[in-house]
């Protein structure tokens, strides 16, 4: 039995219009995960919309029903619930949002599996953060199953790309036995995975000018410590606005970093102005990526964290010094 569900189930049940957030950082955990529960819930009778505060990535688009995805909040919320985020840092769009006092004068679901990352969210109502769960995804499948609630091949569909998603493609330390056992059942449902695979490398195809982007970054690629154990790629604010807004320039690197001999973590640092972000992965048996992260605020798994700095003025050169030598540090 998952903490807090029996609560979950109460709410939902006396809720009619429920609003799914994601955080100011959609990934395909977090999409995935708020598709599948938009599903769930229609089917339950209910109406439930889909709320991010910034534009759904290109290299996402192959998730269906991504367009449905809208930066307002609508006018009628009965309940919401926030998916794959438990920190207030991430939902920055809807903090300054003018809808943001409709959410926090309702309830509020937060469903999350980051490893040690403590629900800050001043608004929160109930928390169900499960850090054994490979995904958002898996906990919500799990709850779903625990309430007898539909399952659509749709909404397990959704729910399998979450989980694919964040155990990059089921190799990383943090599929566990519990993973495939709930894939197994999904493809015993109806779940075509080969068919879902065919259309996310479909619809993820790059232009010309983001695989040249690509080749930039890869010659840029900074390498510290023994044997090139921390990887670090650096990308200035105005290509952000540029082959940026095409492929978010993160994963389009990071998956490369971790194919290097002797890297055991790949940092991609992205260079605003006032602001940083940091974009960390790690190769098995070098956990560290969440532990990193939260000496700068921010959080996530083991294996891969994010976080952002905020300041009015930001040396960026002290930053990424500092970030190095705690990432080897921590591969001591």
């Amino acid at each position: 039995m998952i903490p807090n569900t029996g609560d979950i189930k109460k709410r939902i049940d006396g809720a009619q219009n429920i609003v799914i957030i994601q955080a100011d950082n959609p990934d395909g955990d977090s999409l995935g995960s708020a598709l599948a529960l938009e599903q769930i819930l229609g089917d339950m009778g209910k109406n439930p919309s889909l709320y991010c505060g910034v534009d759904i990535p290109d290299y996402l688009k192959f998730l269906k029903g991504w367009d449905r995805v809208s930066k307002t909040i609508p006018l009628k919320i009965d309940i919401s619930i926030i998916v794959d985020t438990s920190a207030h840092i991430l939902l920055e769009q809807l903090e300054s949002a003018p809808e943001r006092p409709w959410v926090a004068a309702k309830p509020v679901i937060v469903l999350d599996h980051h490893t040690g990352v403590k629900c800050d969210i001043p608004y929160a109502t109930i928390v169900v953060n499960e850090p054994e769960y490979a995904s958002t995804g898996e906990l919500i499948y799990d709850i779903a199953k625990q309430f007898d609630w539909p399952l659509s091949v749709q909404a397990q569909e959704d729910l399998l790309q979450s989980i694919l998603s964040d155990t990059m493609g089921l190799i990383s330390e943090a599929t566990t036995a519990g993973t495939y056992r709930r894939i197994s059942e999904m493809i015993a449902a109806g779940v075509d995975r080969p068919k879902l695979e065919d259309a996310r490398r479909a619809l993820s195809k790059m232009a010309t000018s983001v695989y040249l982007f690509k080749a930039d970054l890869i010659k840029r690629t900074e390498f510290y410590g023994e044997s090139n154990q921390v990887a670090v790629v650096t990308i200035p604010e105005e290509e952000l606005y540029s082959v940026g807004t095409l492929y978010n320039p993160a994963p389009l690197i990071l998956n490369e970093l971790s194919m290097v001999e002797g890297v055991r973590v790949g940092i991609v640092l992205k260079k605003y102005r006032g602001k940083i972000t940091g974009a960390i992965r790690c190769t098995d048996g070098a956990g560290i990526a969440n532990t990193l992260a939260e000496k700068h605020g921010g959080g996530g798994h083991p294996y891969a964290a994010g976080f952002k700095i905020e300041k009015p003025f930001i040396n960026f050169a002290d930053i990424k010094s500092g970030v190095i030598a705690e990432a080897l540090e921590l591969l001591q």
